[in-house]
């Protein structure tokens, strides 16, 4: 059996994704695979996804520059969600297409989301 027929693909074909930054543990972001997207990141060692915006895959920094370095990839127990071990690339390392160095920037306090992290680079300067 082929080691992509093991993950357990909703029925668009996907599956989600979590990148998490080596050594810090954090979590970076989250984003969706396909069998080609999964296959690319293991054979290129960076990570590739799929734009369900865009329908095509998507090189993570094919635009920014903000390349993931993939050390590790995980399959959760119940084989339907993939964990990255990455290193995020960049000078800044920003993750987000907010120019921020990960996606999860807003926490809740109180009844409202508070944005708790700088953005790093204009996303003016990052994306052309």
């Amino acid at each position: 059996m082929n080691w992509l027929d093991t993950v357990k693909w909703d029925r668009d074909g996907l599956v989600p994704a979590i990148a998490q930054e080596q050594g810090s543990n954090t979590v970076l972001m989250v984003a969706w695979m396909n069998r080609e997207a999964l296959a690319a990141t293991a054979a290129r060692g960076q990570a590739v996804y799929w734009s369900r915006s865009r329908q095509r895959l998507w090189h993570k920094g094919e635009e920014s520059g903000h390349f993931q370095q993939v050390h590790g990839i995980r399959l959760d127990c119940d084989a339907d969600v993939i964990l990255l071990e990455v290193t995020q690339q960049g000078s800044p390392p920003i993750a987000c297409h907010t120019g921020r160095h990960h996606c999860f920037f807003q926490q809740l306090q109180g009844d409202t989301w508070q944005t708790v992290d700088p953005v790093l680079k204009d996303p003016e300067r990052i994306y052309k």
